[in-house]
């Protein structure tokens, strides 16, 4: 299946909502309703990645970053611009949109 800049600008606004449903603590209704959105995603072949906390090198090809800070070294992504979206094909998953990310250093 092809998939088209209109559903990775979906995909794209449903992560910003789901991002700033996460500093609500009264919007588990809404977050339910997210959940649904991305599930159908799923049921399409597309997987959505939020890479947050997770390690980074220059080696990692399935994001775009920008480095916050001075150090580059020991770097994790600090923030999500865009998730990772991928589609499954046989035992492969084939990135569909890289994710944009800052990364930074614990030592800032």
């Amino acid at each position: 299946m092809d998939y088209t800049k209109q559903h990775l600008k979906i995909i794209n606004q449903v992560f910003e909502i789901e991002k700033k449903l996460a500093d609500k603590p009264d919007s588990e209704s809404m977050r339910r309703n997210v959940d649904r959105i991305k599930n159908y995603f799923w049921e399409l072949g597309l997987q959505i990645h939020n890479p947050q906390g997770e390690r980074y090198n220059e080696t990692r090809t399935d994001c775009e970053a920008s480095i916050a800070g001075v150090s580059t070294q020991n770097l994790y992504v600090q923030e999500v611009i865009k998730p990772i979206v991928t589609q499954q094909q046989g035992a492969q998953a084939i990135i569909v949109q890289k994710g944009v990310v800052v990364v930074q250093s614990p030592d800032k």
